[in-house]
């Protein structure tokens, strides 16, 4: 199959649709909503602890079964089991952005914080939705461009609600800003409507009790992993490895406030350029991990990822200067997606054959806890120590990730199991 033939499949097309609405939510739970609070003058330890509401990401491997075997009364009938969840998932979250944005977190920052919560869990089940979709709609030699479309669509969901919703803040209320990106959700209905449903699920025997299907799905899965030599250490690594480069982004958003950067200005010379950089960073960590290995390119990309969060710092110093803006958030997004590039790859050696996806699943969710829970203290830290000394202590948080990544790889050295 041609590559022209390959990528104008209506099934890339609806992919990518889909990956478009899968990106637009992440950042009304973390940049564009802290962006929001900040503006509204939430003191930046409370909008540390809006790190919280991304918990749903971490944890959505509970509810995941229930997207697999659950089928939707009338919906599930007509568009079958995958397109069905998919649909739901995003009318239920064009209500969620439209409840955000009717929230004045100046006044009741709960309210906002309970929204943005039922936004994520929402948008946490449109992704497994989406994955699996993704995955069974394609044969095998078309993963590669499967996930291709997905990830191109993503991050033309972030570019919407992060950039583009940052510019238009500055010339509207964020309610109207929500309402914009509550529309925008149609693109993703519109790949369901064009994407053919897969056939019925493997491994779905019709009749088959649920215990017995929770027990082939998550129970098995899970234990395989936690029978790997030195598995709890590879979990530490999971949630350690981009803990400083965590509590650093958490707190992006009301750092360029307090600079006083406008969002035009974030938008225009921070995020656009920042995205093209991590793309390229994606692609030289896959040249690292071909050219080095994964244990070598991880140590080069967790070293990059800390070192960058320097320029911060110094950007903290000079005060606003839109040039360093731009080269700190280039150089940090470029360092994010080589380290990510590893660490995928590294996460896809522990996974077995016939339990991928439930294993990958629970591995990931084990890098939203570092992600979400453990940066949650971000703006108490920013509090006690000012910006610079903030961003600085984040490079030394790199550390315990980057000692473990050591004791991992002498062991496997030694010639030890693990």
């Amino acid at each position: 199959m041609g590559a022209r033939s390959l990528y104008f499949d209506r099934r890339m097309l609806a992919i990518g649709l889909m990956g478009f609405a899968s990106g637009l939510p992440l950042p009304l739970t973390a940049g564009t909503l802290l962006y929001w609070l900040r503006l509204e003058g939430i003191d930046r330890t409370q909008i540390g602890l809006f790190a919280l509401v991304g918990l749903p990401y971490a944890l959505k491997f509970l509810w995941a079964p229930a997207v697999d075997e659950l089928r939707l009364p009338w919906l599930g009938a007509r568009l079958g089991q995958r397109r069905s969840w998919v649909i739901v998932s995003q009318l239920a979250l064009a209500g969620a952005f439209l409840g955000l944005g009717a929230t004045d977190p100046g006044a009741d920052p709960f309210a906002t914080a309970r929204w943005a919560l039922l936004v994520a869990f929402l948008s946490a089940t449109q992704d497994v939705a989406v994955d699996a979709y993704r995955v069974e709609v394609l044969a095998e030699r078309e993963q590669g461009a499967g996930a291709a479309a997905t990830q191109a669509g993503y991050r033309g969901g972030l570019l919407a609600s992060g950039a583009g919703a940052l510019a238009l803040s500055d010339h509207a209320p964020f309610s109207l800003v929500f309402t914009a990106l509550a529309a925008l959700l149609a693109l993703g209905a519109f790949g369901v409507a064009i994407g053919p449903e897969p056939p019925l699920a493997r491994g779905r025997a019709a009749g088959t009790p649920i215990a017995e299907r929770l027990r082939r799905s998550v129970l098995e899965p899970l234990l395989d992993l936690a029978r790997r030599p030195q598995f709890a250490a590879i979990v530490a690594f999971a949630v350690l490895y981009k803990f400083g480069d965590a509590i650093a982004g958490v707190m992006a958003s009301p750092f360029y406030v307090d600079l006083g950067f406008t969002g035009t200005e974030v938008a225009s010379a921070s995020q656009v350029p920042g995205l093209a950089a991590n793309v390229a960073g994606v692609f030289a960590g896959g040249w690292l991990v071909a050219r080095l290995g994964v244990l070598r390119a991880l140590v080069w990309g967790g070293i990059a990822q800390a070192v960058t969060n320097l320029l911060f710092a110094a950007l903290a110093l000079a005060g606003k200067d839109v040039a360093l803006l731009v080269t700190a958030v280039s150089a940090d997004q470029f360092a994010g997606g080589l380290a990510s590039s590893a660490f995928v790859a590294f996460l896809s050696a522990l996974c077995s054959p016939g339990a991928a996806a439930t294993q990958y699943a629970l591995l990931t969710s084990l890098m939203a806890v570092g992600r979400t829970g453990l940066s949650a203290g971000g703006g108490w830290l920013a509090d006690q120590l000012g910006w610079p000394a903030f961003f600085a202590s984040t490079t030394l948080l790199a550390a315990p990730g980057l000692l473990l990544l050591w004791w991992l790889a002498s062991r496997r050295a030694a010639g030890r199991p693990g």
